[in-house]
């Protein structure tokens, strides 16, 4: 009985109370051709409802997005191909494309009559304000009959993701303390590009170790020749995120933690753009062991795009992932809410002697609606003294402020009120 109510319209579930009624007024008041009217007006609809779920409804779908992975607020074109896979012409349909509700509204449009193996494209665009993995469908099709007085609705599968990374804003040309060539308490951190020394064999010379002779090119060669290790220089920097849930204020993309991915995100690039080899210290690489490894933009974007706010237990598991890749030296970012004391040693630790390590405290005032952020209010925060006693410069942010002018503070090239 419900799905005989789902198949009618309003419309022909009002013909079926109408024709019950008349069958029974024809019946008590013996009028047959009351009677007939009655079982024809219910036979309608149900007939009509008889006839839609005759329909094949086969469709083969295929959905493109380009570009696939969009930064938030930027638009990508969605082209959604409609086959014909049934064995008949199938009806004219009104279809709707389910989205997620971060992509915005759900596109409406016709499906006209395509005969077996016809194909229709329909294009549309999507925008979100939210980063993450958003999905696309599935297509839901509405076939009514002429009458309107039933309807069916149907579901085609298949359904496909579109990745929205977090927002690179540019921070112009601000390079960190200490990382110019010759800058006074710059320390160049090699590492090989490939994970092992590039080893090249040359004469040997005067002076150099007899440990280095590379015997098997000595015996071919005739004359002595010497290992040589080229380790190209490339600067390493390690970007820490505090994730901690319970230290975050604010919802949505004004609150605190979308501040600290995008500050995450745009740093990074930065810093990848300007030759340095990036380590993203988070719950989600720390977790699967990739915080080890120094990693390019896309992947780097990809796993911002997904991070989540997490527990206090993943935030110690963070910083002692970041310990052996700090350990060496570099530049750190941390990039954290208000810190107990002791949190606020353990992050403090991280920087080694020489080192350059910056940091941006989100002020978890200046993400709330009864209050603001003020400038001079990091003195409130605990952390910030425990991390300028460590040699770290420290700026404390709230919601309105700018990142590209937070960097130029961290960077040297602006000054600012509470920030040391």
């Amino acid at each position: 009985m419900r799905r005989l109510r789902d198949l009618l319209t309003t419309r022909g579930r009002a013909f079926v109370a109408a024709g019950i009624t008349l069958v029974l007024c024809g019946i008590g008041l013996g009028f047959t051709d009351l009677t007939r009217i009655g079982v024809l007006l219910v036979a309608l609809p149900l007939l009509s409802g008889l006839l839609m779920r005759r329909h094949d409804l086969r469709f083969a779908l295929e959905r493109t997005a380009v570009p696939g992975r969009i930064q938030v607020d930027e638009q990508s074109l969605v082209t959604l191909a409609i086959e014909n896979a049934g064995g008949g012409a199938s009806p004219l349909l009104m279809a709707e494309e389910q989205l997620d509700y971060a992509l915005g509204d759900r596109p409406r449009f016709v499906v006209p009559r395509l005969r077996r193996g016809d194909r229709q494209e329909v294009h549309y665009s999507v925008r979100s304000h939210v980063r993450g993995r958003h999905r696309l469908g599935p297509l839901g099709v509405r076939l009514r009959d002429p009458f309107g007085l039933s309807t069916r609705v149907a579901a085609i599968s298949g359904s496909s993701d579109i990745l929205v990374l977090p927002k690179i804003v540019p921070l112009g040309g601000g390079q960190p303390p200490g990382s110019g060539v010759g800058a006074e308490g710059a320390i160049p951190h090699m590492v090989a590009l490939h994970g092992e020394d590039d080893v090249s064999i040359r004469s040997y010379r005067d002076g150099d170790d007899l440990r280095r002779i590379h015997w098997p090119a000595t015996a071919k060669t005739g004359e002595l020749m010497v290992r040589q290790e080229d380790r190209p220089a490339r600067r390493r920097a390690a970007i820490v995120l505090d994730s901690r849930a319970r230290g975050h204020h604010g919802s949505g993309t004004s609150g605190s933690f979308e501040w600290g991915v995008t500050a995450c995100a745009s740093v990074a690039a930065h810093l990848i753009d300007q030759g340095y080899a990036v380590h993203l210290i988070s719950d989600e690489t720390a977790e699967d062991s990739r915080a080890a490894s120094a990693m390019e933009v896309d992947p780097l974007l990809d796993v911002l795009a997904m991070a989540e706010t997490g527990s206090d237990d993943q935030f110690a598991d963070v910083l002692q992932s970041a310990h052996p890749v700090t350990a060496s030296g570099g530049l750190v970012l941390a990039v954290v809410t208000d810190l107990d004391e002791e949190l606020a040693r353990r992050v403090a630790s991280l920087r080694q002697p020489g080192g350059t390590a910056l940091a941006i405290v989100l002020d978890p005032d200046g993400f709330t609606a009864t209050r603001r952020h003020r400038p001079g209010s990091s003195d409130e925060l605990a952390c910030v003294p425990v991390l300028r006693g460590a040699g770290w410069t420290v700026t404390v942010v709230g919601a309105g402020d700018d990142l590209p002018s937070v960097w130029g503070v961290l960077s040297g090239s602006t000054s600012r009120v509470g920030v040391a």
